[in-house]
């Protein structure tokens, strides 16, 4: 969430970077500065008002110890006929201090200067490609057809189960599916990241704190009984294990790793991109979270895009690196990269990893702060990534390694499957 403050002090960028994000509600900025008066006016009224009524008040009980009750009857009037209109103020600033926020998480994040121009994923703008020649057997089998081959995944039981988008793994392919969670967990957690287990559910507060809430709601599968959201990945959890915290700068980096199913409608989503494993309400993903020092996230945020990028080739994988166009972003995002991988069979890159800072865009509605000597809190920088979603990269590894009557299993693999191929 951006501030009052900021958007005052530096609207012309403000502007200039949401029109690179396609934004066209502009007129939010000067709302949120107009509303923002408004409430510094009611609160000097009720401050006024309640110096008034303190004084009133101390006058009372000066007068009643010197006897004379009249005169104190008169400032005793006083407070009390203020106590109504303070009511009044405190509900006028509470409504005017709730129209604020809700301007705010309106508008989104404000682009790196680094983010190319652009509307449409066509415009992203490719940065690293990693090949790797692949050889397929004549008629080589999309994945959901190796799945039915082989008998590794069964879409049609996840629909009679739950429905589309809900798929049911089966002997090798659940066993190729836990190697591949094992697998990222252990090479994040080499790195330094501090594994995690978090709920699959939050509340509102926690998607409000990283951005999903309210610009995703619809996106969400909401459990209104109990004001629950299940999560569509893991940051929104571990992400908000700092909200309301007050770091000490020594305590840099957080790096946090967490294996999580992650729930999504995908509501308007159709054809060919759905197909399989391509796109589903259902999933598993590992995800790397860092909560940073502003002067570094930068520096964090090169790191995790290397840190994927080695574990990608570690899979030995065709993939490139996209540096997504403005917009292309997310509502919380101030850079982000993608990571897609060639899926040969389908003849597709499938985007299995995204990688960002948010600087301290999350971090304002978090109220997550650092503290630097006796410096004053100050936000901090928050960035998250895929470490990887495995539905593409388990359809993309199907699809890759197969061969004539089977599919080879990658060679980092091997330890964590007990198999070699299948």
């Amino acid at each position: 969430m951006l501030s009052v403050s900021q958007i005052i002090e530096e609207k012309d960028r403000f502007i200039e970077g949401l029109q690179k994000k396609h934004f066209t509600e502009l007129h939010l900025l000067d709302d949120a500065i107009e509303e923002d008066k408004l409430r510094k006016s009611l609160q000097l009224k009720l401050d006024s008002l309640l110096a008034e009524s303190n004084a009133a008040a101390k006058k009372v009980g000066e007068l009643m110890k010197a006897g004379q009750q009249e005169e104190a009857q008169k400032f005793k009037s006083i407070s009390q006929n203020n106590k109504l209109e303070e009511q009044e103020l405190k509900s006028e600033l509470k409504a005017a201090e709730d129209r604020l926020l809700d301007i705010l998480y309106q508008i989104p994040n404000i682009p790196h200067q680094s983010v190319p121009q652009g509307k449409l994923p066509e415009d992203n703008v490719e940065t690293f490609l990693h090949k790797i020649e692949v050889n397929l057997p004549e008629n080589a089998l999309p994945h959901w057809e190796l799945s039915k081959k082989f008998n590794l995944i069964d879409f049609e039981l996840g629909v009679k189960i739950a429905g589309a988008g809900f798929p049911v793994y089966l002997g090798k392919g659940a066993r190729l599916q836990r190697a591949l969670v094992q697998y990222f967990l252990d090479f994040n957690t080499s790195k330094g990241y501090l594994e995690i287990n978090p709920p699959h559910v939050v509340n509102a507060e926690s998607g409000l704190g990283t951005g999903q809430l309210p610009d995703k709601e619809g996106q969400m599968y909401h459990v209104p009984i109990d004001g629950l959201y299940l999560i569509p990945t893991a940051e929104v959890p571990v992400t908000n294990i700092y909200r309301d915290t007050i770091i000490e700068s020594k305590n840099f980096p957080i790096c946090l790793t967490a294996f999580s199913q992650c729930y999504r409608r995908e509501a308007g989503s159709y054809g060919s991109d759905v197909r399989g494993l391509n796109r589903l309400h259902q999933f598993e993903k590992v995800e790397i979270v860092r909560i940073e020092h502003p002067e570094r996230s930068y520096q964090a945020l090169e790191e995790m895009v290397e840190h994927v990028k080695e574990l990608l080739t570690s899979l030995e994988l065709p993939f490139r690196i996209l540096k997504l166009c403005g917009g292309d972003m997310s509502f919380t995002s101030a850079l982000t990269f993608d990571f897609e991988v060639y899926s040969a069979a389908q003849k597709k890159w499938l985007e299995v990893s995204s990688v960002s800072n948010f600087e301290n865009f999350q971090a304002n509605r978090l109220r997550c702060r650092y503290r630097e000597g006796g410096d004053k809190p100050k936000l901090v920088h928050t960035l998250n990534g895929s470490a990887l979603a495995l539905p593409r990269i388990m359809a993309a590894i199907l699809e890759n390694y197969q061969y004539e009557d089977g599919i080879k299993i990658p060679k980092i693999l091997h330890p964590y499957t007990g198999f070699t191929s299948i």
